[in-house]
């Protein structure tokens, strides 16, 4: 890992790097030339950063309400693996989930699409990690923008978020 809270070089902090910054997590930015034109923004950038893509992991929100529960929640899996809803029920004490609509996960998050960083959101949300995280002794998640990765210990993140692990891949 790189120096710890070590800011971007393309402007400002995300907040997904204050958050870090603040802990006082170690961290590591990758930025990689987006394109605009990728099938999957998390293979795109496994390609570009030169890594297996199972240490390259996706955020997604979940509508908790689709299983019994309430409000939104954020699950976090490998980017060449499929969410599996009732799992990921399962990891929220609830009986499935489905995903949220992109733009209620933006406002909910306050970052784009492509970009959901599972750190730093503008509103806290029960998150699960998938348990394959534990295998690496880093894993990299969204930086907060499309092109800009963070790479940091599966365990930081477990902590930062109180995430539960769960097996919610396929």
């Amino acid at each position: 890992m790189a120096r710890r809270g070590e800011a971007t070089t393309t402007g400002g902090a995300t907040p997904a790097v204050v958050a870090l910054t603040r802990a006082g997590v170690s961290f590591t930015p990758h930025h990689y030339d987006h394109d605009p034109a990728a099938e999957s923004f998390g293979l795109e950038a496994a390609e570009e950063l030169g890594v297996e893509p199972g240490r390259v992991f996706k955020t997604l929100v979940v509508d908790l309400a689709a299983g019994g529960g309430r409000g939104l929640g954020v699950t976090i899996l490998p980017v060449d693996r499929q969410l599996d809803l009732k799992a990921a029920g399962a990891g929220f004490g609830v009986k499935r989930v489905a995903l949220a609509d992109p733009l209620v996960a933006e406002r909910a998050t306050g970052y784009v699409v492509g970009g959901i960083s599972p750190l730093g959101r503008r509103t806290a949300a029960p998150s699960v990690l998938d348990d394959s995280a534990l295998g690496h002794p880093s894993i990299f998640v969204s930086g907060g923008r499309r092109g800009f990765d963070l790479e940091l210990a599966p365990t930081d993140l477990v902590t930062l978020l109180d995430a539960r692990l769960a097996p919610i891949s396929r």
